[in-house]
């Protein structure tokens, strides 16, 4: 009798299907982990200038307290960049409660809007602050907080840059066919990237 090759045949690709269905789900989990952990990264560069910021401009107060009035110039530079300071600390707050990075597109370019606002108004101020008084440059404490926010600048040029690879590779994985049937049988979606305007993509002019 002439044996029944199929059945071993079918289960042979069967075990094949089912091996590359799990290897490449769990490639998928890998990269979404990565972007989350980049995201996290360019999260804490961004609360760092939150919390920098205010102790600048603080030390700025606090140096023109012998002056009989504030330049107006600093006082609207520095209205504009109280009301972008609390736009952008309150999406952070919102997207603090979420795990891993945002992926709702609209929410996502919301708050980098908003940090991309306050990095302008923050230019705009400390411009003003310059002009306004080019002896603030002697004081320790804002040459202290000055290398930090220039360093934090930096710190956030670097983890957008290391996230924006991430969501690339992660983005380009999920649409390839047919690796896409299982992202898409699994709820692997496209991650939200960075779309950063040319004023943006530079650091603060913070050196005085």
């Amino acid at each position: 009798m002439k044996k029944n090759y199929l059945p071993y045949i079918l289960g042979g690709v069967a075990l094949i299907l089912i091996w590359w269905f799990v290897s490449t789900r769990n490639s998928f989990v890998t990269l979404e982990e990565t972007v989350n952990e980049a995201w996290g990264k360019v999260e804490v560069q961004y609360q760092r200038r939150l919390d920098l910021i205010p102790n600048l401009v603080s030390t700025v107060k606090g140096y023109t307290e012998h002056e009989s009035q504030t330049l107006q110039s600093v006082t609207n530079a520095r209205a504009g960049l109280t009301n972008a300071y609390n736009q952008a600390k309150d999406l952070s707050a919102n997207l603090a409660g979420e795990a891993g990075a945002p992926a709702d597109a609209k929410q996502f370019n919301e708050y980098n809007k908003a940090q991309e606002e306050l990095n302008r108004n923050f230019s705009i101020y400390v411009n003003a602050v310059k002009e306004a008084y080019p002896d603030l440059k002697a004081d320790k404490q804002f040459q202290e907080l000055q290398v930090q926010l220039e360093g934090t600048e930096n710190r956030i040029a670097t983890e957008r840059g290391y996230y924006t690879k991430a969501v690339k590779e992660y983005n380009v994985a999920i649409r390839r066919f047919p690796a896409s049937l299982i992202a898409s049988l699994s709820g692997f979606d496209a991650k939200p990237q960075f779309e950063a305007d040319a004023a943006a993509k530079s650091a603060p002019a913070v050196s005085f």
